[in-house]
């Protein structure tokens, strides 16, 4: 099978980067003023998700910090629906995976399953809360604001998601992934908030912004009262900074890593399109895509291959590593049983572009993209169609010559190295 020649791309990706991320947390909490509000030896119930988000470890202890200054019993609990396993020490280890840990933090970190109804929406769906939070005198709820794999409209990843999928647990993410079949999550997450507010002792939300480089670009508190408005600004704000792949149209994509790290369905649909549709774009959604690859799962996913059925193929070592159990209740729980499914797998990467390749009409000609993952679009490998329309894009720079495909003996291709402007270096 002839295979087209590659080159290495760089995006320049903008947004600001804030320079004291402890200095940013502490001066946001700091407007809210609730030494009003909070009584020495209060318990202040604090929010912690699955997600990989910049300096999140670093955010959470400043958290902390700001709690202990208020003289409070600042605790952790995990608020990730039914990742981690869908069990309390599996969110236990996931949060260790973030770096987030009891002697860390210097908080305590209370996981638990158990929920308990606060309320009803029209309609007759309960609404649940963790039952650790709910006993708190307070809870704090901290989370990334970001454009969602599944969800449209002014309100998808935030303070309203942490909310409901999050403080719900693995019932309450069941029951809200159904409920959304018949309702935009917009309307839901908004009666989910107002009972929230009501009953669950909400004291103050935290909301993060990233770069495209994977840096903190923002951090904003707000009162409970004004998380809709604040949340639907920083939103925008976001979605201004979201990265992206620049092609409209591939043939083949790699992807090194999927995992619940990189979204809740293993990746981020925003970056690879397919957020409608399991095996296609829809007709306004880009990148088009013709064949999606994947080739390993991410260490830290705890077996969780949640996602694996958007693909066409993928490399038998991520359906060996795949907790069956795992991928299914989450798959289950968001209720897209499809996405469980395996692909048709192959030992090597050779087999695998042998037989994506072979679905073209030219293989030599194929526009094919390989990234690490869906959140590491600052720089990649692309096939050389792309190498002419990358050229007049000031933002796209091509950092190699053209060269092959470079396979090892058993017939996988050889990792390589992305330089971060950083200063790191990441293997890919």
């Amino acid at each position: 099978m002839p295979y087209p020649l590659m080159f290495r791309l760089r995006q320049t990706l903008h947004g600001p980067v804030v320079s004291d991320v402890p200095a940013a947390v502490e001066a946001e909490l700091s407007k809210l003023r609730m030494e009003g509000r909070v009584k020495p030896g209060d318990t202040i119930a604090i929010t912690c998700g699955s997600r990989q988000i910049a300096n999140y470890a670093v955010i959470i202890k400043a958290v902390v910090d700001h709690c202990k200054r208020l003289k409070a019993n600042p605790f952790l609990v995990p608020a990730m629906g039914g990742h981690g396993g869908g069990t309390a020490e599996g969110q236990r280890e996931a949060l260790q995976t973030l770096g987030i840990t009891e002697d860390a933090m210097g908080a305590e970190i209370r996981s638990s399953m158990e929920t308990e109804i606060i309320g009803q929406l029209p309609g007759g769906v309960p609404v649940k809360c963790d039952k650790h939070a709910l006993k708190a005198n307070h809870t704090i709820v901290v989370n990334r604001v970001n454009l969602h794999p599944m969800l449209n409209g002014e309100v998808q990843s935030g303070l309203l998601n942490m909310i409901a999928f999050g403080l719900g647990n693995r019932e309450g993410a069941q029951i809200y992934h159904r409920a959304i079949e018949n309702c935009f999550f917009e309307d839901l997450g908004r009666g989910i908030y107002k009972i929230m507010l009501k009953k669950a002792n909400i004291l103050a939300g935290l909301m993060i912004v990233e770069s495209g480089r994977h840096t903190t670009a923002r951090v904003e508190a707000a009162l409970p009262e004004d998380f809709v408005e604040k949340e639907r600004t920083m939103l925008h704000y976001a979605r201004g900074l979201f990265p992206r792949l620049p092609f409209k149209f591939i043939d083949i994509l790699l992807v090194d890593e999927i995992g619940p790290i990189f979204g809740c369905l293993g990746a981020d649909l925003n970056v690879i399109g397919r957020k409608n549709v399991l095996h296609a774009a829809a007709d306004a959604e880009f990148p088009q895509i013709r064949t999606i690859v994947y080739r390993d799962l991410n260490p830290n996913s705890q077996g969780n291959a949640i996602g694996v059925g958007h693909a066409e193929f993928v490399r038998s070592r991520l359906l060996r590593k795949a907790d069956v159990n795992a991928t299914r209740l989450d798959s289950l729980a968001v209720g897209m049983p499809a996405i469980a499914a395996a692909p048709i797998d192959f030992e090597t990467d050779r087999e695998i572009l042998d037989a994506a390749l072979g679905l073209t009409g030219l293989p030599e000609k194929a526009r094919l993209v390989w990234i690490r993952d869906t959140s590491s679009v600052l720089e990649f490998e692309c096939s050389e169609p792309y190498l002419r329309e990358v050229q007049h894009w000031k933002d796209l720079s091509a950092i190699s010559s053209l060269h092959t495909l470079d396979f090892d003996d058993q017939g996988n291709l050889r990792d390589f190295v992305i330089d971060d402007p950083s200063g790191s270096k990441e293997q890919l």
